[in-house]
């Protein structure tokens, strides 16, 4: 053996004993001894290092000697005569020699000696048989009754010299016939132990492979026999079904020949009634003309005979028509006369079908998306068959299942699209991970379940600009409006101009008016017909601009002391707020002054410093001070929006409706900028709180058709664009 250093602490470490978990480090041989692997310390020779794990020899027989045999009758413990016992003294001997050593050593003390110490033992009250078992000699015992006793491969030219295997290079080798030395192949480091231990690892990883292959195959048959139970079960309830369905269309033709029947029957009934009558009536006449003729042979009055014969002349002609039947006897059934049997043939042959699908589920897979608390998310599942291929058609039994920390339940929908994939939406409304099981046919889908991170925080998707007044940046943008496109449109008023841009933010060109002079437009609104009102503080004018920047008409007020925002009804009807004199005057849409509305103060109905306003689908005004205010078309109060903080030392910079009636605002209170979501019955639902983008000194914001706002940060000379659905 080589002669390196042994390192009895040092742990063995080799590729074969990782796949088996704590590797069994001894063998036995006959006569050969047990076998404990060591770690050798690594040696370098030639630029090559290996590590070579070797043994210690425990002799087999000095082993039995030593802990299996009674030291004083010398026989190998067994489970008879010769069972091991545990004395107080904490020796070990033979059932059958402590009977023997009782039996003559016992007088009246009830004890013995013990033959190998000395010590004196106390007999139990059930003597010698009641001393407990050594259970320690019991397990050696039984160990190495287990063991395999392998023989230990010898070198054919080194008959003493065991052979040694590295498991790097998959070589065996004898050290004497290598020069003490192993040149391996390819790493510098090399895990070498001796040959037979690598059979043992071998052999025992191969066990472990065909057993774990046995049990996954058990499984394997235990899921496929469940199946065919289930195919059993589904066919019997689909057989069922059919003929459910099939009894359910008898009846319904049995109902409809009982109709026909029925039918057949009243006609017949009608037909023989108005016979019936006319029968009756022919009768009536009979007896009428006999009751005549009964005295006629008595008659001797030329001129009453001749009256009779008349009269009975003029009968036999009414009695004509009661010789013709009023109603006839025809009566035919018929099913050729219109369409209805081809129908009936065609509808029978497409009538029902026996639905299978070929979706393999453990191939099948869902496409998870980021998911924010308060907005709609979705998940996009796509099935294959066992092949790989993409299923075209839909019908699928698929279940989901979404839970949140706590392992409560969130609500889902799913959505058949009929074409191979489904569509499941949710909205959480708490943030942390939720799990989410996506089964078909009770079977896990690829990578089922999945494990969603839910985000409270609801941050921009797109940016724009920075302080400056090239195209793409602004300087104080204090507003926007948006119209039915989707377009664009912010009030850039550092720059005095209007930007446009797209629903994805890219810029496409300026407006630039007279309105807008003087860095001082600070509201912008959409008219009725599409154009925009622009409201300047500084020359106190409102001026009417088309969409391609033509102006329309401008006009002012004398009323006017600070006007800063407007809005617009749907009648066209021009709502200026003035905070110079803290109401909200109301013009025509050629700009003649109609009415007034509110005044200065902090009490319901009354305006302190006005930011913003409004205006529903219902004409009803908002407007933003410190509070969320509303009114009527006609300016009366009606009540306050109340938020979940309902902090009034804050304010809003903000206020917007969309076409839902779900009212959001812009609000700043205690250092911080939010947007608030308000639902269209006016409760409060959940804030945009812009966690990694914040805003600062948010002012106005409009709302696009799907479900995304634009908010213009005027702090950070910005807009940003967020979902809020």
């Amino acid at each position: 053996m080589s002669s390196d250093t042994v390192n009895p602490s040092s742990p063995v470490s080799s590729p074969v004993s990782s796949l088996v978990g704590s590797p069994v480090t001894a063998v036995v041989s006959a006569p050969s001894p047990l076998h404990t692997l060591l770690k050798l310390q690594q040696k370098k020779k030639s630029g090559m290092s290996s590590t070579l794990v070797e043994t210690v020899s425990i002799n087999y027989e000095d082993f039995n000697d030593s802990f299996l045999t009674c030291g004083t009758c010398l026989c190998q413990y067994d489970s008879g005569e010769h069972t091991p016992k545990l004395l107080t003294c904490s020796h070990t001997v033979c059932k059958n020699c402590l009977i023997r050593i009782a039996e003559s050593q016992v007088r009246d003390t009830g004890t013995f000696r013990c033959p190998i110490c000395r010590e004196t033992i106390t007999i139990p009250r059930g003597g010698v048989t009641a001393l407990p078992p050594s259970f320690i000699v019991n397990q050696l015992l039984d160990l190495m009754a287990s063991q395999r006793r392998d023989v230990i491969p010898k070198c054919s030219n080194h008959s003493n010299q065991e052979l040694l295997f590295c498991e790097s290079c998959d070589t065996v080798f004898c050290t004497l016939c290598t020069g003490g030395t192993h040149n391996g192949r390819g790493a510098l480091e090399h895990t070498v132990i001796p040959f037979s231990i690598a059979i043992k690892r071998m052999s025992e990883i191969l066990l472990y492979k065909a057993h774990l292959c046995i049990h996954n195959l058990n499984n394997a048959c235990e899921i496929v026999s469940d199946e065919m139970t289930k195919l059993d079960s589904n066919v019997d309830k689909t057989m069922e079904a059919i003929d459910r369905t099939f009894q359910d269309l008898i009846n319904t033709v049995d109902k409809r020949r009982h109709d026909v029947l029925q039918m057949c029957r009243k006609l017949r009934e009608d037909k023989k009634k108005c016979l019936k009558e006319q029968l009756d009536l022919i009768q009536a006449e009979k007896s009428k003309v006999q009751n005549e003729c009964e005295g006629l042979q008595y008659q001797v009055e030329v001129r009453n005979i001749t009256k009779k014969i008349g009269d009975l002349n003029e009968k036999l002609d009414a009695l004509s028509l009661l010789s013709e039947p009023r109603e006839n006897a025809f009566l035919r059934f018929e099913f050729k006369h219109n369409t209805a049997l081809q129908g009936i043939i065609t509808g029978l042959n497409s009538f029902g079908r026996i639905r299978i699908s070929t979706t393999y589920p453990a191939l099948s897979f869902a496409q998870i998306r980021s998911a924010v608390t308060h907005l709609r998310s979705t998940v996009h599942v796509s099935t294959v068959d066992y092949h790989g291929n993409p299923r075209t058609t839909g019908g699928d039994p698929i279940v989901v299942e979404l839970r949140n920390e706590r392992n409560e339940l969130i609500p889902v929908k799913v959505t058949d699209c009929d074409d191979g994939t489904y569509k499941i939406c949710y909205t959480p409304l708490a943030g942390g991970k939720h799990t989410l099981n996506i089964n078909i046919f009770d079977r896990p889908i690829k990578e089922s379940p999945f494990i969603i991170n839910i985000s409270q925080h609801n941050n921009p998707i797109y940016k724009l600009g920075t302080r400056g007044s090239n195209g793409l940046n602004f300087i104080q943008p204090v507003n926007v409006v948006t119209d039915s496109d989707d377009n664009i449109y912010v009030l850039d008023t550092g720059n005095s101009r209007i930007k446009i841009l797209n629903a994805e933010l890219t810029f496409q060109h300026h407006i630039t008016d007279t309105g807008l002079e003087h860095q001082s437009g600070t509201g912008i609104t959409m008219t009725p017909t599409g154009n925009l009102l622009v409201v300047n503080w500084r020359t106190k004018h409102i001026t009417e601009i088309s969409r391609n920047g033509e102006q329309i008409q401008r006009f002012t007020s004398a009323e006017f002391v600070e006007p800063i925002n407007v809005a617009v009804s749907s009648r066209g009807e021009i709502i200026v707020a003035d905070n110079g004199i803290g109401k909200l005057l109301v013009f025509t849409p050629n700009g003649r002054l109609i009415s007034k509305i509110g005044i200065k103060g902090d009490k319901p109905g009354q305006f302190k410093l006005i930011s913003s306003m409004a205006v529903t689908v219902r004409d009803e005004i908002i407007v933003a001070d410190n509070r969320l205010q509303v009114f009527t078309r006609d300016g009366k109060y009606i009540k306050q929006i109340i938020s979940e903080s309902n902090n009034t030392k804050g304010q809003y910079g903000g206020v917007t409706v969309d076409q839902s009636g779900a009212v959001l605002a812009t609000r700043t209170e205690k250092g911080r900028s939010f947007v608030q979501v308000f639902g269209s019955d006016g409760k409060h639902a959940f804030n945009i709180d812009s966690n990694d983008d914040k805003l600062k000194r948010p002012s106005g914001l409009s709302c696009l058709s799907d479900g995304h706002v634009i908010v213009v940060d005027l702090g950070n000379d910005c807009v940003k664009k967020y979902r809020y659905k």
